[in-house]
């Protein structure tokens, strides 16, 4: 449970050493489970390590994101907006020049991502034989 963690060892205490009071510990339960739900996803997690490298226009992000439609990568970029995981540019250009940028909460939900994927690539072995020893039984 999300509350476990965030009440945890540390004790995250309101203000003046107080306990957190219920309805923030909920309110910050829900946040999670909306934030987690939307970057759950391989397109959310896909378009944080290409922006990782630095800002990219719309076109150079879906070239990054293989595979990834139009639709997916407009309504995963608005996810991650709306998050502030990235910010959006708009130049005043003809036609529009549209950027995006990782945010400070973006750099460091990559490395999370990174610390994944380093995750796999170590047990990935082991990840397949157990994989293997399922589908077999």
């Amino acid at each position: 449970m999300v509350t476990k963690q965030l009440t945890g060892a540390a004790g995250s205490a309101g203000p003046e050493g107080s306990a957190p009071d219920a309805a923030a510990v909920t309110r910050a339960d829900s946040l999670a489970r909306e934030i987690f739900s939307d970057i759950a996803n391989k397109w959310a997690l896909l378009i944080i390590e290409a922006l990782g490298g630095g800002t990219l226009r719309f076109t150079e992000l879906r070239a990054e994101v293989e595979g990834i439609s139009h639709k997916m990568l407009t309504q995963n970029l608005r996810l991650l907006e709306r998050n502030g995981l990235l910010v959006r540019t708009v130049h005043p250009t003809v036609p529009p020049r549209v950027e995006y940028t990782l945010t400070e909460p973006g750099h460091a939900l990559r490395a999370t991502v990174d610390a994944m994927c380093a995750w796999t690539q170590r047990y990935l072995g082991e990840i397949e034989s157990a994989r293997d020893r399922f589908d077999d039984a």
